[in-house]
């Protein structure tokens, strides 16, 4: 039987949600690959084991991880059953999203008030719980009224279902409406989800801003855009990685000779700074104060031992953001 780590808390860090009364560890993990119905259950059961037992807290899913589709939730229900009964439920922020397709007709992917509600539903029945921490809409709807998917998040957290609502993938102008509408209703917007990394920038771009002005919290995903920024791409293309499949979301055309010359450079500053790659860019983001955690994925426990080595050093000099910022810039 598992018995967690009475040392669980001494080592991570923890930085509240925006304005609100949460406090998330400044790593979660993701459950976005490595925990669908594919892939090997006691795998995926013992990184959330070793994730627990160092503090990580937040567990992130969606209604389509897998795959197939909700599997990674089926599968983390059962974790949750076997390793995490009775008080332990009380020390997870559990988080799930809907939008994205899930089932087949009119309803079953966007951003109505009857597939979020739906979604949900499901959701929540997959993993054997009666309520999750957080619950996203998982990207905006561009043929739904944003006041309606804002007034289903509202109806589900009123309904018991969920404790807090954020945002996945919303830009400024959406984003800046929807917490709006949010706090009119009198649900406010715990966080926002970005996909932010050194290769993708976009929030910096007035996001950032919108949030803190909010009080709203910021959770970057694929902070590694995909594993690029790590060693696995320092010699080109490995014939395991996922640029080298024809499916997927990195494409091998993003892997590119110079990308791989600043991924070489990137590397070479985190060995001086006595890291990884991999943890320098982790600590890169974390170096602003408006992100609040990084949301890592991890396809071993040996991957998330080498993500919490972060703990060691989060600090940069003025020097090294400045050489960072030039070879980014190329």
């Amino acid at each position: 039987m598992y018995v967690p780590a009475s040392d669980r808390y001494d080592s991570m860090q923890y930085k509240r949600c925006g304005k609100s009364g949460i406090q998330l560890p400044i790593l979660s993990l993701g459950l976005w690959h490595n925990f669908g119905g594919v892939d090997t259950f006691e795998n995926g059961r013992a990184m959330v084991r070793y994730a627990f037992d160092r503090g990580i807290t937040h567990f992130d899913l969606a209604n389509n991880y897998g795959p197939p589709p909700g599997s990674a939730e089926e599968n983390f229900g059962a974790i949750l059953k076997q390793d995490f009964p009775g008080y332990l439920r009380d020390e997870l922020i559990i988080s799930s999203k809907a939008g994205y397709h899930m089932w087949p007709g009119p309803y079953g992917e966007w951003g109505s008030r009857k597939y979020l509600i739906s979604s949900c539903d499901q959701s929540l029945k997959r993993m054997g719980l009666e309520y999750v921490d957080i619950f996203y809409s998982h990207r905006p709807d561009p043929n739904t009224p944003l006041e309606e998917t804002m007034m289903a998040l509202d109806q589900i957290v009123r309904s018991g279902k969920a404790l807090y609502v954020g945002l996945s993938n919303y830009e400024n102008k959406d984003a800046a409406e929807a917490i709006k509408i949010l706090k009119e209703l009198g649900t406010p917007c715990l966080i926002h989800q970005p996909k932010y990394s050194m290769f993708v920038r976009w929030a910096e771009e007035g996001l950032l801003d919108i949030l803190e002005e909010n009080g709203v919290g910021c959770i970057p995903f694929s902070p590694l855009a995909q594993g690029l920024l790590t060693n696995k791409y320092l010699k080109g293309i490995p014939a395991d990685s996922r640029a080298a499949k024809s499916t997927g979301f990195l494409q091998e055309s993003e892997v590119s000779p110079e990308r791989i010359a600043i991924i070489q450079k990137l590397h070479a500053i985190a060995e001086d700074r006595g890291q990884s790659l991999s943890q320098m860019a982790l600590t890169w983001l974390l170096k602003d104060h408006r992100i609040t955690t990084v949301l890592i994925g991890s396809s071993s426990v040996a991957q998330l031992k080498d993500n919490l080595g972060i703990l060691n050093n989060m600090e940069f000099s003025a020097e090294e953001l400045e050489t960072i910022e030039l070879v980014l810039k190329g």
